[in-house]
C-alpha cells in the first residue's frame, strides 16, 4: 500500500478550519477528519454530567471519552456518543465555551491524536485542528496555518450561529471571547515552521479553498513525477 497523504490545517478558534478542511477534502476526494469534534464530544458529555467545570478532573473526563466513537462514511470522520451521531450536541455555545478546558488535558489530547492517526492509516486525509502539523503529523507533506483578524473571525462565527448579520456590539463581545480563548489555547496553537500561512481576513472561503487545493495538487504532481 502506498503511503497515505495528510493535509494538515491548523489555526486559532473560528479561523474557518473545519469548514475549509471539509471543502478541501471533498475537492480532493480525501477523508475529512475534524479533530476538534472529538474534543467537543467529550466536552458535551462532561457538561451533561453536571457539576462545575472547574471541578472536572482528567481521569473523569477520560472515563467519558470511552463513550465517544467514530462513525461517518468514506468522506467524513464523525464522532458518535454512545453509538449515536453527535453533531447536534457538539456545536452549542455551552460546549464552545468549555472545550478549551478539556483540550488542555494531556491525556485527552493523546487520546484524540491517536484517533486521528488511526484514521490516516487507511485514508488520504485532510485534518484540521490546532497542533496537527506540529504534534500529530509533523511529517505531513502539506501544512496550512489559517489566520484572520479577530473581529472578522468573531463576525463569521456569529453569522454562522445566529443566521443573521450581527450588530457591532455583538461582534465586539464575541471578539473579546475569542481573544481570551486564543490566550488559553496559545500553547497548542503554534504554526509549524514549514506551514503555509494563509490570512483569510479578506478572502472568501472559496478563494482559500482554491489556494489549498492548488497546493495539494502541485504536491500530487510532484510526487507523480518523482
Amino acid at each position: 500500500m502506498s503511503e497515505r497523504v495528510v493535509v494538515a490545517i491548523d489555526g486559532p478558534a473560528a479561523s474557518g478550519k473545519s469548514s475549509t478542511a471539509r471543502w478541501v477534502a471533498d475537492r480532493l476526494g480525501y477523508l475529512h477528519v475534524d479533530s476538534g469534534a472529538l474534543y467537543r464530544a467529550v466536552t458535551a458529555l462532561a457538561a451533561a454530567e453536571g457539576g462545575e467545570p472547574e471541578g472536572w478532573t482528567e481521569p473523569a473526563v477520560m472515563a467519558l471519552a470511552a463513550r465517544v466513537g467514530v462513525g461517518g462514511d468514506a468522506r467524513a470522520f464523525v464522532p458518535t456518543i454512545d453509538g449515536a451521531p453527535a453533531e447536534e450536541a457538539l456545536r452549542g455555545q455551552h460546549v464552545t465555551r468549555l472545550v478549551s478546558r478539556v483540550a488542555q488535558m494531556p491525556a485527552v489530547r493523546a487520546w484524540v491524536n491517536e484517533q486521528v492517526r488511526l484514521a490516516a492509516r487507511t485514508n488520504d486525509v485532510v485534518v484540521d485542528g490546532r497542533d496537527i502539523g506540529t504534534a500529530v503529523f509533523p511529517e505531513a507533506p502539506l501544512k496550512i496555518f489559517l489566520v484572520a483578524d479577530p473581529w472578522e473571525r468573531a463576525r463569521r462565527r456569529l453569522v454562522q450561529s445566529l443566521g443573521r448579520r450581527p450588530t457591532d456590539d455583538e461582534i465586539a463581545e464575541e471578539t473579546e471571547r475569542l481573544v481570551q480563548r486564543d490566550a488559553r489555547d496559545a500553547t497548542q496553537t503554534v504554526q509549524a515552521k514549514d506551514a503555509v500561512l494563509i490570512d483569510t481576513t479578506y478572502l472568501t472561503q472559496a478563494e482559500q479553498v482554491d489556494r489549498i487545493v492548488a497546493l495539494a495538487r502541485a504536491l500530487q504532481r510532484g510526487a507523480a513525477g518523482a
